[in-house]
């Protein structure tokens, strides 16, 4: 996708219209065909701090995202810019900038809580831009992450007053990235000089105290450090003179402050190689068409009055995906099994065999687009289908075989037929002649190619049907005695008895042909799924290993900075964890 192309400039992706969120169905094509794994970087912050200009220069454009340049906010919503990622081919970076916090239009701050929420939730790397320093002033303003647990769910949980562990919202929150414009002071603690991440580090830290000043002062560098695993910071120094900002898009590299360009090119620079693609619960990397079903199933969910949660939006794309993943592995069947099968196929092996091929191939197909099969209803109804299909194709080759062979008996046996009712055969001698005639037409029938499975079966039809026949002409022979009459007939009777024999014993091992073939097919199903669950199981684990990781590393610092209860708190987080990584004890079942 080349963003010149398809995306010269941002749209809106979720629109504020008389403070409702809308999905805007422009921006939700746009993200239906992009097909590559997505970046997807989100900024906010209060209003006039120049979240755009950072965002157009991740873009690598100087215009886009709009700028203004009064005291008004202008960016109303989320708007959206996709472009193809500078450093890595076949991935797409989204830009998603949202509206200023705090705008006194807007009169209360419920619309900006929930542009907060929905930044986090649709990003890989959350970019949270304020001025000036981390002061506590910065912190009140930043007491939209404080209020993250009231406006989102990680479970679908009955219990709404249950109080989900941080470490649900770890694997599924991104990076955390906070831009300080505008930065004054000297990077120095103690007299030593420190980094921008130390800086942000140090900030973090909690007071000692319990009065409510000391909880309200700790509560959003808490929920920082519980909710976010990564976190960097950047200092940004003043871009140009205040009366110059107004044009800041307009003016070149060289007309802006030299440390302020180096600062936003290590920044960009960061972005580009750090931020991750867009993924959810087991590793499933976020698409256009995913990120499309997230900003509809969340916006849906905050429209009707209730909190996004992530699973349900989750086992939402789940839903489609998995409807789809049947539908390809049924096309990819039907392709296949059109192209390679011709019918009849002479024996029903044969076409076992290549219905097992194609099913395989199949199963493979679903199994590479479908994702949290919940209860594997899906594979279920798959594999159902799967097999309406090998019963139709197996009705379809009974037809094909018999209404081959029965036109093949009526071309060659017709001109017999017509000699009888000549005649011919109503004589001295007739009899025998008629058999010899009729071995000599059996023979050139057996020859014939391609009859498919019902040749014999057909056949012996056939022959049954003419006995009356052949017992007319054999009681007509005048050159037969009676006893040699009864022999014959004896003998006749003998022969399609054996011919019956032979049929059911085809077909005894065609019904066990197909038991078996229907073992392998739910053999084969597991199998596959098997694997795939062996695979999720894996990606869990490496996910909660870091989340695990990610939790002692705190729990060690609450205790290195003497908070026994917070610390304590975390334990039990630490403990669900580690019950959560202990190995299944139920083996996967699609029956």
């Amino acid at each position: 996708m080349a963003s010149e192309i398809h995306m010269p400039g941002p749209v809106c992706l979720i629109e504020n219209i008389n403070k409702k969120l809308v999905a805007n169905q422009e921006a939700l094509k746009i993200l239906s065909a992009i097909n590559q794994p997505l970046m997807v970087v989100a900024i906010v912050g209060l209003y006039r701090t120049g979240k755009s200009y950072l965002m157009n220069k991740l873009a690598g454009k100087k215009k886009g995202f709009s700028l203004g340049s009064t005291v008004q906010s202008h960016t109303k919503g989320i708007w959206m810019w996709c472009v193809p990622h500078p450093e890595k081919p076949n991935h797409t970076l989204v830009l998603l900038d949202t509206e200023g916090l705090g705008d006194v239009e807007k009169g209360d701050n419920q619309n900006d809580s929930w542009i907060f929420a929905l930044a986090v939730l649709l990003s890989s790397t959350f970019i949270y831009n304020s001025m000036g320093t981390i002061n506590q002033q910065a912190m009140d303003q930043l007491h939209y992450v404080t209020e993250l647990t009231e406006r989102i769910r990680s479970k679908s949980s009955p219990d709404t007053s249950e109080v989900e562990d941080s470490a649900d919202f770890v694997s599924f929150f991104p990076d955390f990235v906070w831009a300080l414009r505008d930065f004054t002071l000297d990077l120095e603690i103690n007299g030593q000089s420190i980094t921008a991440d130390q800086y942000l580090e140090n900030s973090l830290k909690l007071n000692p105290g319990t009065s409510q000043k000391d909880k309200k002062f700790n509560l959003p560098r808490l929920c920082i450090r519980k909710f976010f695993p990564r976190k960097k910071c950047f200092i940004f120094d003043q871009p140009v003179h205040r009366k110059k900002l107004s044009q800041l898009e307009k003016l070149h590299d060289d007309e802006l402050d030299p440390d302020f360009v180096q600062q936003v090119t290590v920044f960009c620079s960061y972005i580009f190689s750090h931020s991750k693609i867009k993924t959810l619960s087991r590793d499933i990397k976020v698409n256009g068409p995913r990120l499309e079903n997230l900003v509809l199933t969340y916006v849906n969910a905050i429209s009707s009055g209730a909190l996004p949660c992530m699973e349900n939006a989750v086992l939402a794309m789940a839903q489609i995906e998995n409807t789809a993943a049947v539908q390809i592995a049924l096309t990819h069947y039907d392709q296949q099994m059109s192209q390679k099968m011709q019918l009849p196929t002479e024996t029903l092996q044969e076409l076992l065999d290549l219905h097992r091929a194609t099913e395989k191939e199949a199963i493979q197909a679903f199994i590479k687009n479908s994702f949290k099969d919940v209860d594997h209803l899906f594979q279920k109804t798959l594999a159902a289908q799967l097999d309406k299909k090998r019963d139709d194709f197996c009705k379809q080759n009974l037809q094909v075989s018999s209404d081959r062979c029965s036109a093949l008996l009526q071309n060659i046996f017709s001109p017999l037929e017509e000699e009888v009712r000549k005649g011919i055969y109503s004589k001295s001698g007739g009899y025998h002649l008629f058999i010899q005639k009729i071995q000599e037409l059996k023979k050139t029938y057996l020859e014939q190619p391609r009859k498919g499975i019902q040749a014999e079966e057909i056949l012996q039809k056939y022959l049954i049907s003419k006995e009356s026949m052949m017992d007319a002409i054999l009681q007509t022979d005048q050159t037969l005695t009676e006893k040699e009459k009864e022999i014959e007939v004896e003998r006749v009777k003998a022969e399609s008895a054996q011919a019956s024999a032979k049929m059911l014993e085809e077909m005894q091992i065609k019904n066990q042909q197909m038991i078996e073939q229907k073992e392998r097919s739910y053999q084969e199903h597991v199998k596959q799924l098997t694997e795939k669950m062996e695979q999720y199981r894996a990606h869990l684990l490496e996910e909660q290993k870091r989340t695990l990781a990610f939790k002692l590393e705190e729990q060690a610092q609450l205790l290195k900075e003497g908070f026994q209860d917070e610390s304590r708190r975390l334990h039990k987080e630490i403990q669900n964890i580690r019950k959560s990584m202990e190995p299944p004890k139920k083996r996967c079942i699609i029956s």
